[in-house]
């Protein structure tokens, strides 16, 4: 509850960062070596022109896709195809089979990076996110079509080692 921000996975200052984003941030950790933030506000990626986004944009508390097939989904689709065909060199991170499903949305014009791995969960986090080094990828690849890497550290932070 009170955890809605519009960013996927991103939660407000104060609030309990939840585990997905617990590993989201491990797995920064060992790819990028960045800290453990002590809060889960992802604005700073949005600024820097990261789009989080999920088929469905609302849910009931503690259920998740309460909302799928409920009509969020002609929405998110339509913004995952027009910027898909409207910008060039675009990252895709797709995590997870609901994720993975919009890869045909995309197309292959554009010249788009698609980095697929299961979903941060910590149902799945274990079965190939974690090592998956998307972080990385997704700097390497922006930075060779002339563009400026994400600075995925969110702050501030502790001392943090990952696990």
């Amino acid at each position: 509850m009170n955890q809605a921000m519009g960013l996927s996975f991103s939660v407000p200052q104060g609030q309990k960062v939840p585990s997905s984003l617990q590993n989201i941030f491990k797995e920064l950790g060992t790819d990028l070596g960045c800290g453990k933030p002590t809060h889960g506000d992802l604005d700073k990626w949005a600024t820097q022109g990261v789009l989080m986004i999920n088929a469905s944009l609302t849910v009931r508390a503690h259920t998740a896709n309460s909302h799928s097939k409920k009509g969020w989904e002609i929405f998110t689709d339509a913004a995952i195809r027009a910027l898909a065909k409207q910008r060039t060199g675009v990252v895709f991170l797709l995590w997870g089979k609901n994720a993975q499903e919009k890869k045909k949305l995309i197309g292959k014009e554009g010249g788009h990076l698609i980095l697929e791995c299961p979903h941060p969960s910590g149902l799945s986090a274990h079965r190939g996110f974690y090592g998956c080094k998307h972080f990385s990828q997704a700097n390497a690849f922006i930075e060779s079509n002339g563009g400026a890497h994400i600075d995925w550290q969110i702050e501030p932070h502790n001392e943090y080692v990952a696990r």
